[in-house]
C-alpha cells in the first residue's frame, strides 16, 4: 500500500516524468527484482539532471529507505526525486524564473512560442530533435494554448524547473 508521501509525488509529476524516472530506475534494476541499491542512486540522479551531494544523497537515502533495506524500490525513488526537483525549485526565486522567461521572451509579448523555444532549445548546444522540441513546449504548456507563458504559481516553477532541468540548463541570468 502506497504512502502519503508516495501518492504526494506521483501526485507532483506528470506521467511524462513518471516514465523518465521509471526508465532511470530500470536501467540500474539489473535483476529485475524492483530496486536498486543506494550506491547506484547518485548515478541514477545525476543521469536525470540532479546533482546531489554525498551529504544530500546520504540524507535522502535514510529518508527514503523507509524499511531499512539498503534498496530503494520504484516508489521510494520517485519520493525521493520529488523531494530533489523541489529543493532545486526552491533554490530559485520567483524573481530569477520570472527574469529567466523574459530574457527567452525574446519579442516581450509575454509570451514564448513554439519559434522563440525551439530558438532558445537549439542555442543551448545540446543535440535536441524537433520531436524533444515539441515534448519540452507540451510539457511547459500549461494551458494549451500553443505559448508558453510564466504564471508565477508552482505549476510554472515546475515545468520550467523541469524543462531547464532536462536540457541541462543552468539559471544564471
Amino acid at each position: 500500500m502506497p504512502t502519503d508521501a508516495q501518492n504526494d509525488a506521483r501526485s507532483f509529476l506528470s506521467e511524462e516524468m513518471i516514465a523518465e524516472f521509471k526508465a532511470a530506475f530500470d536501467m540500474f534494476d539489473t535483476d529485475g527484482g524492483g530496486d536498486i541499491s543506494t550506491k547506484e542512486l547518485g548515478t541514477v540522479m545525476r543521469m536525470l539532471g540532479q546533482n546531489p551531494s554525498r551529504e544530500e544523497l546520504d540524507a535522502i537515502i535514510e529518508e527514503v529507505d523507509e524499511d531499512g533495506s539498503g534498496t530503494i524500490d520504484f516508489e521510494e525513488f520517485l519520493v525521493m526525486m520529488v523531494q530533489q526537483l523541489k529543493e532545486d525549485q526552491a533554490g530559485k526565486s520567483e524573481e530569477e524564473l520570472s527574469e529567466c522567461f523574459r530574457v527567452f521572451d525574446k519579442n516581450g509579448d509575454g509570451f514564448i512560442d513554439r519559434e522563440e523555444f525551439g530558438d532558445i532549445m537549439r542555442s543551448t548546444g545540446e543535440p535536441i530533435t524537433e520531436d524533444e522540441i515539441d515534448e519540452l513546449m507540451t510539457d511547459g504548456d500549461t494551458n494549451k494554448d500553443g505559448k508558453i507563458d510564466f504564471d508565477g504559481k508552482l505549476n510554472s516553477h515546475f515545468n520550467w524547473t523541469h524543462i531547464f532541468t532536462r536540457i541541462n540548463l543552468k539559471l544564471k541570468v
